[in-house]
């Protein structure tokens, strides 16, 4: 069997853990929260990075910073996962769905200015599959009209947009390090910040309301509850868990895009013979390999295929129910223009094997299980 997804693991993890425990500090912003934190501000350029216990929780913290509150609307695609809705749903926002670029499968960023209203308080763009928004037009919508930024940068660590790190654009940036992600801690995330004065106020909300991060550090003499706030604090371990990957971040990179690219060239030929559709990568875009997807003719085709290459061993799957679709997503938000592309296209996406370490047979495997398919 040929696996859809296999969590990432380098050979150190062990003993970064054993050495937390040895440290007798687990709860979490220990000194491997504090390295993981610094190497990602560092590689981001970001004023301020802070590890959660989710992607999820980063946005729902982002939320809070940027102060969405009842009656607030927020634009976003509906081709994402449930969490980009959720954390402005808490707050009693609505969420305001546009189209997508068939390309991409990305927000199309010429449909958010006529989805903008008095009520709309920031654009959340998903960068789907490690390739980035087209963030230039985003941010100079935002500008106009005095939106927060908060990008869905999930699935893009180590991907950039014109040389800039993604998550670390708008004004605020969410990472996930869930185990399907590129680089994970089980269940993780983080929050990148553009504006180093929100630090503190993050940290006061991630340490349940509290000032306990200055006291740890000396500012204060003791700590209390200051404001309001809730638990995104990761234990100790999770986090050493991640630093054991980020020490060889380049070298997973690296595996996870010569996979990538045999896929590519593989199916060239399926593609130039116009029985599938691949990637697409803008010029100006550095991905990260975090998936392999390709596009079927339709929903029926779709279905075959995955059954077919279930039968041949190979795990495959289809991704996001647009969410303007679900019970929640017409409860809580609404459609604004023509859904032209995000149902029709997420019908017909089938995203193959691909993890650190994926060997190169039974990726022939699937490739050559998608060249049979199609051959019948």
């Amino acid at each position: 069997m040929v696996n859809f997804n296999v969590p990432p693991a380098v050979g150190e993890e062990f003993e970064f853990i054993k050495d937390a425990i040895a440290s007798g500090k687990i709860c979490g912003d220990g000194k491997y929260t504090h390295m993981c934190n610094n190497w990602i501000k560092e590689k981001t350029d970001s004023a301020g990075v802070l590890l959660t216990t989710s992607c999820t929780h980063a946005t729902e913290l982002a939320a809070i910073l940027c102060d969405i509150k009842a009656g607030d609307e927020v634009i976003m695609p509906s081709y994402t996962f449930v969490s980009t809705a959720d954390a402005f749903v808490l707050r009693g926002a609505r969420v305001v769905f546009v189209d997508i670029r068939p390309d991409t499968m990305n927000i199309d960023e010429n449909l958010i200015e006529s989805a903008v209203t008095e009520r709309t308080k920031a654009i959340v763009p998903v960068h789907y599959a490690g390739v980035a928004c087209e963030m230039d037009k985003i941010m100079e919508l935002a500008k106009k009209y005095h939106l927060h930024v908060i990008e869905d940068a999930a699935q893009g660590m180590m991907a950039s947009y014109k040389g800039q790190q993604l998550g670390a654009i708008g004004d605020i940036g969410c990472y996930s390090f869930h185990e399907t992600k590129n680089f994970s801690m089980g269940e993780g995330g983080a929050i990148l910040l553009k504006d180093g004065k929100m630090l503190e106020e993050a940290e006061i909300i991630r340490e349940k309301g509290t000032n306990r991060s200055k006291f740890f550090r000396g500012q204060i003499d003791k700590y209390t509850w200051v404001a309001a706030g809730s638990s995104y604090l990761p234990s100790e371990l999770n986090a050493a868990y991640l630093w054991a990957q980020l020490l060889k971040a380049d070298e997973i990179y690296d595996n996870r895009m010569i996979s990538w690219n045999r896929y590519y060239e593989e199916l060239r030929e399926l593609a130039d013979d116009g029985f599938i559709e691949l990637p697409y990568v803008p010029e100006m875009c550095r991905h990260n390999a975090h998936m392999f997807y390709i596009k079927s003719k339709d929903l029926d085709e779709r279905t075959r295929l995955i059954s077919y290459l279930k039968e041949r061993g190979v795990m495959a799957v289809f991704h996001y129910i647009p969410l303007h679709t679900a019970p929640a997503g017409q409860k809580y938000g609404e459609f604004r223009g023509e859904d032209k592309y995000t149902t029709a296209e997420s019908e017909r996406l089938v995203r193959l094997p691909l993890y650190y370490g994926l060997k190169e047979q039974d990726q022939e495997k699937a490739i050559c299980s998608v060249r049979d398919f199609y051959k019948k």
